[in-house]
């Protein structure tokens, strides 16, 4: 026997042979009315799972491709279960989210997440501290002293907090730690802080060194900069920028400041004895470093052309540098601790630099002296020897 299905007739089918719901007040049963969603008609549409929304949005945006692979499995399960809808949404995000996290994965291995960071804080908002660069002018709540991650730039003409002079690359793959950190910056900024400012005559007194390192936070993201910045120390604002560099001299005031350099470079490093003994082995060879700077420093200042205001001036300069030069190089040959004594203090009255005021008039440059380079008498403590 063959059982054969006969198909129901047009209009709305009824389980068992049951009748349609018959109401009295509507006559005789029939094909009238029906409600619509009652324990037999059709069903109201299934409501869309809220959690493949979630994994659509994740998996759109891919900042965080894995919660988006969570949410879009998920959302899978609970479909299945509930029969609601959004299955397409859940496998959009599921697709999206994998792909981003193994775009993710490939930056992590490339070091493209630092290239990512990059251009992150090339792209950053202005007031953050991200998008400072060298030679940008800034305010910042509180000034430096409270400089937390917010800096507005502004123009260096205007009022300001502080000017970056330099940023500097922190090397190694792993957080140095804050005292590295802190180290690296106030050695590496006080370096770079003269090539910023080559004229170190045109830098007020009242101007000190800042700097902003990574944090542990912002050094999981590739950041591995240091920015080294110029400020007032009594925390009030100023104008102007303090650059004096390739980028604000003319050629004659560059090679100036450039045949300086040397010298200038020499005679900070003075050995830090701060007191007359018995050994001054590093005081002479020092003081062999400085006759060397001195004779490097003539040849440059001869070797260049200068306008005519200043060939008098510089003439005059060379001719007394001669003097520093034999005075240093006796410091440096000196027999005994008294002797190397007396022959340094007459090498530094050779090296006044008050000597160099007419060049720098000639060439437009600063003319008074900062306090760091203005001649301080030595006092012997007690019980040593005052020459």
């Amino acid at each position: 026997m063959r059982v054969v299905s006969i198909p129901p007739p047009a209009g709305p089918h009824f389980q068992g042979g049951a009748q349609p719901p018959h109401f009295p007040h509507q006559g005789p049963p029939g094909p009238g009315p029906y409600f619509p969603y009652g324990p037999y008609g059709p069903r109201p549409p299934a409501a869309v799972n809220g959690v493949a929304i979630a994994a659509l949005v994740f998996g759109v945006l891919c900042f965080l491709p894995a919660v988006g692979l969570v949410l879009g499995l998920i959302a899978l399960l609970q479909i299945k279960r509930r029969g609601e809808r959004g299955k397409g949404m859940a496998v959009a995000g599921v697709t999206l989210s994998s792909l981003g996290l193994a775009l993710w994965t490939v930056a992590l291995v490339t070091g493209g997440v630092a290239a990512f960071w990059e251009g992150f804080r090339d792209g950053a908002r202005s007031d953050s501290v991200l998008s400072l660069r060298k030679g940008d002018c800034f305010t910042s709540p509180g000034g430096l002293e409270g400089w937390t991650a917010k800096a507005h730039k502004v123009p260096c003409a205007d009022e300001h907090d502080g000017e970056v002079f330099a940023l500097v690359a922190v090397p190694g793959s792993d957080f140095p730690g804050d005292d590295s950190l802190t180290e690296l910056s106030e050695d590496r900024c006080y370096e770079r802080r003269s090539a910023y400012v080559m004229d170190g005559w045109s830098l007020p007194e009242e101007i000190g060194v800042y700097y902003f390192a990574p944090s542990e936070e912002s050094w999981s993201f590739g950041d591995r900069s240091v920015a080294c910045v110029l400020g007032r120390e009594d925390g009030t604002r100023f104008s102007g920028s303090l650059r004096s560099d390739a980028t604000t001299l003319d050629a004659h005031q560059l090679a100036y400041l450039e045949a300086a350099g040397g010298l200038n470079a020499a005679l900070d490093e003075v050995p830090e004895s701060g007191y007359f003994d018995d050994d001054v082995s590093d005081d002479r060879e020092w003081a062999g470093q400085v006759e060397e700077a001195v004779t490097e420093q003539v040849r440059l200042l001869r070797a260049h052309t200068w306008p005519a205001p200043a060939r008098e001036p510089v003439d005059e300069l060379v001719a007394r540098l001669g003097k520093a030069r034999v005075a240093w190089g006796r410091a440096a040959s000196a027999a005994d601790p008294d002797t190397y004594w007396i022959r340094e203090e007459e090498a530094w009255e050779a090296t006044d630099p008050s000597l160099s005021i007419t060049v720098r008039e000639a060439l437009g440059l600063a003319t008074s002296p900062p306090a760091y380079d203005e001649e301080v008498e030595r006092e012997p403590e007690a019980g040593e020897m005052e020459v």
